[in-house]
């Protein structure tokens, strides 16, 4: 009796299964297609955009294509920024300020048309004492020497972007670095994870 029981459950049960296949679901509207999903599941790699833009863009937002060498520098930039515990935040800040200062190229000595002995990525100064000139056009040592400066200031977490950069940098066009805000999250989102 108990087999002949468990076998007339488990044919109802087959049933069942079968007929929810052939009928699909009940409420076929609100299925989400699959095609839907995908990308969701691709955002739960990524950082939550929330903190990597918490204040929301400033302003006009500029953007360039990224070569190979642009990208690599990004790259390091982040990876910097994790090996100095920092959070997403701290390298969208370091990537935006690059972008201002070099466009992510490891600049060299431009001659005339140097500001003064500015080198690298984030056109550090060795007579400001940002390092030797081999040093600050290492973009990892660029990077670490940024994100000193930036841990120094007191509430860069709760900063807008511009007023984080321009604390550490003392540019003379501190409102320049809002513009690259949505790029360098952009870049950040894409190769955090990565």
């Amino acid at each position: 009796m108990n087999t002949m029981l468990r076998k007339s459950v488990l044919g109802i049960a087959g049933l069942a299964f079968a007929g929810g296949l052939a009928a699909g679901p009940l409420n076929h509207h609100d299925a989400t297609p699959t095609s839907a999903m995908t990308p969701a599941a691709v955002q739960a790699d990524k950082p939550d955009s929330g903190k990597l833009i918490p204040h929301g863009v400033q302003g006009a937002q500029s953007k360039i294509t990224l070569n190979d060498e642009q990208t690599a520098n990004a790259k390091a930039i982040i990876a910097a920024t994790k090996k100095a515990g920092l959070p997403e935040r701290a390298a969208v800040i370091s990537i935006a300020t690059s972008l201002q200062e070099s466009k992510l190229e490891n600049l060299g000595h431009l001659g005339d048309r140097n500001d003064h002995d500015s080198l690298g990525l984030f056109q550090q100064r060795p007579s400001s004492g940002w390092g030797t000139p081999e040093q600050i056009t290492d973009p990892e040592y660029a990077t670490l020497a940024f994100e000193k400066g930036l841990k120094q200031v007191d509430g860069w977490q709760d900063m807008p972007l511009t007023e984080a950069a321009q604390t550490v940098q003392v540019s003379a066009y501190p409102d320049a670095y809002a513009q690259w805000e949505k790029q360098a999250a952009h870049i950040v989102a894409q190769h955090w994870n990565s």
